[in-house]
């Protein structure tokens, strides 16, 4: 046993001379996208901030009628996002919307090929398992160590670190929901002459449609749950209050901005679960 606690594998070391490898020889690649990104999420907080606030109030009430045509949905969200606006979280609010918007955003646009490159290739599914099950069980805080050497402080090191917590939702579910396509739908799709192509975006995309948008939205609530991790990094919004009254012991700040976060997650998801059919109560 001695021998074994007395020869350390140096794992640690290995990953902080990857980290200062990248530092040293990436840094304008690292910068780079770091200007890109926080460029592009300071505009669109810019822009939220710039509307009135009746003017999203409006349009994410308008969204949730035509997705559900439920009216308690759009009288829950108009009122949580007054009661967001009165208790004087609205800058926040939006920043954090931003937030996880660009987070899913990205998320998406990687994760759902990658699914369905999965989905057809068994062998990329087998050997991404390990890396997925390692990005959603590490401490989310072990993320930020890294991207915050590599990001420096801010918006961008909380962006990249959501992103590879919720990346993995949807390459998951889109996998799950291309694998378990009926194989009389692909043998129905084959008879009449559908090419490869055909069958992914006639077939097998609707059909797994319901497994994908429960991947997106698992992706939306993943990110939200890190706006307050972010925050210790410099990233803006929810997050920051939260942190702000656990270091002053401010309980009244702390469940105010609590309940924001909670009425944020709620409406999104209320938003982005599948759609009830239109004349269906």
């Amino acid at each position: 046993m001695n021998f074994i606690t007395d020869n350390k594998i140096p794992l640690g070391e290995w990953m902080e001379s990857g980290v200062d490898w990248l530092t040293i020889n990436a840094a304008g690649f690292f910068d780079t996208i770091s200007l890109v990104l926080e460029t592009l999420v300071l505009s669109l907080i810019d822009g939220f901030q710039w509307l009135h606030p009746a003017v999203p109030i409006l349009l994410t009430a308008s969204l949730a009628w035509f997705l559900h045509r439920s009216i308690p949905l759009v009288a829950f969200i108009v009122l949580a996002l007054l009661t967001i606006l009165n208790l004087g979280y609205w800058q926040e609010m939006l920043e954090t919307f931003v937030l996880v918007l660009a987070a899913t955003f990205i998320s998406v646009l990687i994760g759902v090929p990658l699914g369905i490159m999965a989905a057809h290739r068994p062998w990329l599914y087998t050997a991404m398992r390990p890396i997925l099950d390692l990005m959603q069980t590490v401490p989310t805080f072990v993320y930020l160590i890294p991207t915050l050497v590599l990001f420096g402080l801010g918006i961008v090191p909380g962006l990249i670190s959501t992103i590879i917590f919720a990346i993995a939702a949807p390459i998951r579910l889109t996998h799950l929901g291309i694998t378990k396509v009926p194989e009389e739908l692909l043998e129905a799709g084959k008879a009449f002459g559908a090419s490869r192509r055909q069958l992914l975006f006639k077939v097998e995309l609707p059909a797994a449609l319901p497994s994908i948008m429960a991947g997106v939205t698992q992706c939306i609530m993943l990110s939200l749950s890190m706006v307050v991790i972010a925050a210790l990094v410099g990233a803006d919004g929810l997050g920051k209050p939260v942190v702000r009254a656990l270091n002053t012991v401010n309980i009244s700040q702390g469940f105010e901005a609590g309940l924001a976060i909670v009425l944020v997650a709620i409406i999104f998801d209320r938003l982005f679960t599948a759609p009830r059919r239109r004349g269906v109560e």
